[in-house]
């Protein structure tokens, strides 16, 4: 069809040049499919470059410390996904002797590893003839062929994984692969695409009946939660202060934060001096309390609008387990947590 051979020409004229692209090796594929989940290219980029200099084979990631993951991982976001990159790497440095599963249907059985990425390797590094579906792949046919079919109902993506099988070139998937997802990102993109310049132009349906902006369909919308986190970072006599591991399930789990009280709203100072005097912090000589108002900010994730304020509580006691603000920087903390380590350690 010449769907393929316009789409693939297209893609070696314009692809961006990236590292994981240079390679067949499935433990950087790997890496890079993960990395991507949820975040750009340009910024996942420096981290692949982090991971990979740190730990150049699946048998250093194995052998790292979570901790010392979660820390090159800082910023990133969806912190699940360094975890499970973190035992998968260990399940397969151990248990296949650093040998990643060389098809489809065995990389699916890896943890953290789904249809799309599973696909990405199998395609990327062994060839095999098994098409990916994310968003630009979505995007790009649901535009091109007219496809209403609601995105967030799992039977559509069969439907387009089908079809995106029927158009792959056999002898090509791993290149087909990457021209519809580049031109997913580059060409059809979501908002306001450059139709005029587009190499289909002149077969694109949803061109013709001036459905561009409609498609793909997606009737899902995620129920947005809002949360209310009060920091509270201790200033002991020494300068020291005191930080503890989120152990919970949920989000963030084994990053490191300020002691925290989690209110149902926005409180204001007579609240947390009341509340903090009383419970959380009732062990200790309070000599002063104060917002760090300049600090206040909406941590926006996926499913969760976090409303952050930050208070100084000064003790007149040394703090057990108290640490410098130099000694912080070592641990792997939310980025919202860390931006505030750092300007505190600048004013200084």
């Amino acid at each position: 069809m010449d769907f393929h051979n316009t789409l693939i020409k297209w893609y070696l004229q314009n692809k961006r040049d990236l590292p994981w692209r240079k390679t067949t090796d499935p433990y950087q594929i790997w890496l890079s499919e993960i990395m991507l989940q949820q975040t750009r290219v340009a910024q996942g980029m420096p981290y692949f470059f982090s991971f990979t200099k740190e730990f150049p084979t699946v048998f250093e990631l194995a052998n790292a410390d979570e901790e010392k993951v979660l820390k090159l991982w800082q910023g990133l976001g969806y912190y699940s996904r360094a975890r499970n990159l973190h035992k998968t790497a260990q399940f397969i440095a151990n248990d296949l002797k650093g040998v990643f599963p060389p098809t489809y249907k065995e990389l699916l059985k890896l943890k953290g590893v789904g249809e799309y990425t599973a696909a990405a390797i199998a395609s990327f590094s062994y060839n095999e003839a098994v098409p990916v579906v994310d968003g630009n792949v979505f995007r790009v046919l649901s535009r091109y062929f007219d496809i209403e079919s609601d995105i967030a109902l799992p039977p559509t993506k069969k439907e387009f994984a089908q079809l995106a099988y029927e158009l792959m070139p056999k002898e090509e998937p791993a290149i087909f692969n990457q021209a519809i997802m580049e031109f997913g990102a580059l060409q059809c993109v979501p908002k306001s695409p450059d139709c005029s310049v587009c190499v289909f132009n002149g077969s694109c349906l949803a061109l013709k009946k001036k459905k561009v902006d409609v498609l793909p369909v997606k009737s899902k919308k995620l129920k947005i939660t809002n949360r209310f986190f009060n920091y509270l970072v201790l200033e002991d006599v020494l300068g020291n202060t005191l930080i503890q591991k989120r152990t919970s399930k949920g989000i963030w789990h084994n990053l490191y934060e300020f002691p925290l009280l989690e209110t149902n709203g926005i409180v204001d100072f007579n609240f947390v001096a009341k509340t903090i005097r009383e419970g959380i912090l009732s062990s200790y000589t309070i000599t002063a309390l104060e917002e760090c108002s300049h600090a206040t900010v909406i941590h926006k994730l996926s499913h969760q609008h976090l409303h952050i304020q930050f208070w100084k509580v000064k003790v007149d006691e040394n703090v057990v387990n108290g640490l410098n603000y130099n000694e912080l920087k070592s641990f792997p903390f939310p980025i919202v947590i860390y931006n505030f380590i750092e300007n505190e350690e600048k004013s200084r």
